[in-house]
């Protein structure tokens, strides 16, 4: 009988379908997937691939992104419950009345968020390029939906005031200033990194504010022997893969996304045979989310 990874491989070939997993993901998703990154990277090869099917391995609102750049696609989520706590604390609704009270403000929203809330604003972005769509704005007012931290944090970076929506990643704030305080006691020589999705008082405490991405980049310095790592847990796999003979420390245990763990090889390849459960973002919201999401891939 072929394993899950053995029945993946082939589906794959069949179906002309590639398979993306986020650095979150599971370390056997992660190890099937034909890439493997932050959600701006993914957002790039969903753009730029040749494949007919895309399997998105992430939680629903990257893969309505996938749909929103390749509308002629066939995108699949392996499981259609895995959403985003952050992406669902604003509607396109309560967009629409947070910009009808700061009327000619460019609205900014993270890629953590629904296609409806996309298809409602100006500019898209990431955690790895949040600081550089920002400071390629000329405008006076902006509004930055939907985390308040990493908006925080862009704010502090780019020296832009911006009008900040109240939403935050429930994985992220699990870890606080003294799992960071007692990790460095425990690894006196570790670096610290710390994404921006965490609270500003667990930032302030890092070497490094960085999106996934800049963690992995930041991990292969030859000087970095020990690296206390805030964000999601599962990112530590990729880390030791790819840097052996290296530390990687979690700052915390509870930093897990229940919803990043709902994709599993079974759900891939039931996912593949079924093709099934697919994300189509209508055309009507599509046009319209299009415009923010292409402004944030010219940026990169």
């Amino acid at each position: 009988m072929k394993t899950n990874a053995e029945r993946i491989l082939e589906l794959k070939k069949e179906r002309n379908a590639v398979i993306l997993a986020h650095n979150y993901q599971r370390a056997e998703v992660q190890d099937i997937a034909d890439f493997v990154g932050d959600s701006l990277e993914l957002s790039q090869k969903a753009a730029q691939t040749k494949a007919g099917a895309i399997v998105f391995c992430g939680v629903h609102f990257m893969a309505e992104t996938a749909s929103i750049v390749n509308p002629d696609k066939v995108v699949l989520v392996p499981d259609a419950g895995a959403g985003c706590p952050m992406a669902n604390m604003i509607t396109a609704e309560q967009l629409r009345k947070l910009k009808a009270e700061h009327p000619g403000a460019t609205v900014i929203t993270y890629i953590n968020s629904t296609a409806d809330v996309k298809a409602e604003s100006d500019y898209c972005c990431t955690s790895a390029n949040g600081v550089r769509v920002v400071s390629s704005i000329d405008a006076k007012d902006i509004i930055f939906v939907p985390d308040q931290y990493l908006g925080g944090f862009i704010e502090k970076k780019t020296g832009r005031k911006m009008i900040l929506w109240p939403g935050y990643c429930p994985t992220h704030v699990k870890i606080l200033p003294e799992d960071i305080l007692t990790r460095k006691k425990e690894y006196p020589n570790a670096k610290v990194v710390a994404h921006p999705e965490c609270r500003p008082d667990v930032v302030a405490l890092a070497d490094e504010a960085l999106s996934t991405s800049g963690m992995i980049r930041y991990a292969a310095r030859p000087e970095v022997k020990e690296l206390i790592v805030a964000t999601e847990v599962a990112l530590l796999h990729r880390l030791a893969k790819e840097n052996p003979g290296k530390k990687f420390i979690p700052a915390s245990t509870k930093a897990v996304c229940p919803n990043m763990k709902k994709t599993t090889l079974e759900k891939i390849v039931e996912a593949l045979e079924a093709m099934q459960p697919e994300v189509k973002v209508p055309e009507e919201i599509r046009v319209k989310a299009i415009a923010c999401v292409d402004r944030m891939l010219k940026i990169g």
